[in-house]
């Protein structure tokens, strides 16, 4: 804070929150930016489309296995120069990614160095933002700087499809190299907080909670590949059951450990890595509650949408990301207006009304969506949807650091972290292995049931597609068929049956998306009724 405990300068406010903000909106752009230009990525590295995607997913991997520990170094070196280091690595990770003549290069640049620059970087704005600002004014300033995330996430589409069409996808990496300095510009003018005693870091609790985070995260990234329980055909399967079931399973008991160690660490009068007794703290347990619901519902929601526009309705990138635009605009007014217009509004409530919101807009999704819709079945549902995130962002980053004294805030910033990419992961595996599954049991239904279909053809299907029936365009599909030699008769019936199949796979993701939401509606009691008045202070009195 600054000195005297006053609020910062407008002008050194604006510039902090600039520059958190700037920094929230680079680390979550790597998430989607790449997404509908892997193909193009892939040929120019010499590499597979396996390999681009398991880079995307190695950079989700590394930031949520190190969290935790890049908290607790922020607590230790100080946050601001963990947030300068942490962007000091990222920056030379996105110039690693702009030159990389190959993959095992790509991998150090955007999976390695620029995860462990987002596990520095990410914990240290939750702790900076309490530090700049008065609790008044935090619940706008985490909504800003979480919104900022939320629309690099909805915008990633239409960047990385704009640079690779007009000029190459490197230049988007080029182009967070300039940012980072930008934002390391910035940063001189943010108030760092002070250090406390520097009692070194729990090695032991590190190398746990980062084995355990990265075996349960590994597990669910590789659940659509290898099933959630039982094997998938030609996968592998480890006592009869897939590697998924035991990854986690391993995963879940390494951080049972994890927790049972710092509880000792506490106990012996060290300091742990993580407290356990923030998990006694009713009103921090709710804030992170619903951030991993929110995530969980948010990503699953920027898997489905982007299928449906680019795959089943076959539009560009550019066009792809111009109708995920609704959901961005509704959301940076939420978490900008509502702080702003209703600063004693109940916390509880805005919580409510935005998990309502992503509710709303998944089931008016879900409705809208038939043989017949267009791209503009999307409009409204993205624009309750955003509004529901909007909401929940001007409150939630509040009601979690509010509920600790500041000196613990990096180490929620971790925590809530880790919370939130368990969710993102969580919601993105969820929702395609649900839709795949839906899919590949109706498509082979269809095909089954259709006289047109040879019996040789139905028994090929079957074998072949056992495994999951691939999200194909009729446009991929009908190449696909063309090589094979099917006739006209079985083209026919395959593309009507993957209409129909994708659209049930679709809406069944869909409907799992509106249950967790509805799911999330019995957690919010925990947020507390009185938004935060002063540093640290306890948890509101529930009413």
């Amino acid at each position: 804070m600054a000195p005297g405990g006053s609020a910062p300068r407008p002008t050194s406010a604006s510039t902090t929150l600039l520059a958190l903000a700037s920094a929230q909106f680079l680390m979550a752009l790597d998430s989607s930016v790449m997404n509908v230009s892997i193909a193009t990525v892939a040929a120019d590295v010499h590499s597979t489309v396996a390999g681009i995607q398991g880079a995307i997913t190695a950079y989700t991997l590394v930031m949520a296995m190190f969290m935790i520990p890049g908290g607790k170094v922020g607590a230790l070196i100080g946050r601001k120069r963990a947030f300068v280091i942490g962007g000091a690595v990222y920056g030379c990770g996105s110039f690693t990614t702009s030159i990389a003549p190959n993959l095992p290069v790509l991998l150090l640049g955007w999976s390695f160095l620029e995860g462990i620059g987002a596990a520095l970087i990410l914990p240290a704005i939750v702790a900076l933002v309490a530090e700049n600002f008065v609790p008044e004014r935090r619940p706008a300033a985490y909504g800003l700087v979480t919104a900022a995330g939320a629309v690099a996430i909805a915008l990633g589409p239409l960047i990385g499809g704009l640079a690779t069409t007009y000029f190459s996808w490197r230049w988007v990496f080029a182009g967070e190299v300039v940012l980072v300095i930008v934002i390391l510009l910035l940063a001189r003018r943010v108030a760092d907080a002070p250090v406390g005693a520097r009692a070194g870091i729990d090695v032991v609790g590190a190398l746990l909670s980062v084995f355990g985070l990265g075996l349960f995260v590994f597990g669910v990234l590789r659940s659509s590949v290898w099933g959630w329980f039982l094997p998938k055909s030609g996968g592998p399967a480890w006592f009869g059951l897939s590697p998924v079931v035991w990854l986690m399973g391993a995963g879940l008991l390494l951080m049972w450990l994890f927790l049972t160690w710092e509880a000792r660490v506490a106990g012996r009068g060290r300091e742990p890595l993580v407290d356990p007794g923030l998990l006694d703290n009713r009103q921090l347990t709710g804030g992170l509650t619903i951030f991993f619901f929110q995530y969980l519902v948010q990503m699953g929601v920027f898997f489905l949408v982007p299928l449906y526009l680019s795959v089943a309705l076959g539009l560009s990138a550019l066009d792809t990301g111009v109708h995920i635009l609704p959901l961005s605009v509704t959301l940076m007014a939420a978490a900008l207006l509502i702080p702003r217009l209703l600063p004693d509004v109940s916390p509880r409530r805005v919580v409510r009304l935005g998990v309502l919101g992503l509710l709303a807009g998944a089931l008016v999704l879900l409705g809208a969506l038939d043989a017949d819709s267009g791209a503009g079945a999307v409009t409204v549902p993205l624009l309750l949807i955003g509004l529901g995130m909007g909401a929940l962002a001007s409150q939630l980053g509040s009601v979690t650091v509010s509920a600790v004294p500041d000196e613990r805030s990096a180490e929620v910033g971790g925590v809530q972290n880790s919370v939130t990419n368990l969710g993102a992961s969580i919601g993105t595996a969820l929702a395609g292995s649900v839709m795949l599954a839906v899919l590949t049991s109706s498509f082979l239904s269809s095909i089954e049931q259709n006289p047109a279909v040879p019996a040789s053809v139905k028994s090929q299907a079957s074998a072949e597609l056992d495994s999951g029936v691939p999200f194909l365009s009729n446009a991929d599909l009908t190449t696909a068929l063309d090589k094979a030699g099917a006739s006209p008769q079985v083209s026919q019936a395959a593309l009507e049956a993957n209409a129909q199949a994708r659209l049930k796979g679709l809406r069944a993701a869909l409907g799992i998306l509106a249950l967790t939401a509805l799911l999330a509606l019995f957690f919010t009691h925990r947020i507390p009724t009185v938004q935060p008045r002063s540093p640290g202070a306890a948890p509101a009195p529930e009413r």
